[in-house]
């Protein structure tokens, strides 16, 4: 039986958590240097000093398929339980199972025809 008592441990982790978070991010800003400067502002990656503009519009085709393949990444971790368990739940475990493919490939087609994953146009 669930009762108050079960969850402590998890409001405990959690309260730990969030201090160590908090604890860390006032002491990073009261003990860190405070050096400011042109060479410290200055942009800096891979030892290349920056060139041109950031701000360059990039295709919002792009920004499509990285959220596609995150929304269709994240359906695939669904599966593991099942594969875990697929004995243990039997064939109403299968049928379910194939009602979840059954919505994600509407939602793959859907993407599919509406031109989603085609790069030439």
């Amino acid at each position: 039986m669930n009762t108050p008592d079960n969850y402590i441990p998890i409001v405990l982790q959690s309260l730990v958590a969030a201090g160590f978070v908090a604890l860390v991010l006032v002491l990073t800003h009261l003990l860190g240097p405070r050096r400011a400067g042109k060479n410290k502002d200055a942009s800096f990656e891979c030892g290349i000093d920056a060139q041109g503009n950031a701000r360059i519009p990039v295709s919002v085709k792009y920004f499509m398929t990285a959220i596609l393949f995150v929304l269709f990444d994240v359906e695939i971790v669904f599966f593991y339980p099942y594969a875990v368990n697929f004995k243990e739940m039997g064939f109403e475990g299968f049928m379910a199972v194939l009602v979840f493919v059954s919505v994600f490939m509407c939602g793959f087609f859907y993407v599919w025809k509406k031109g989603a994953l085609e790069w030439d146009k």
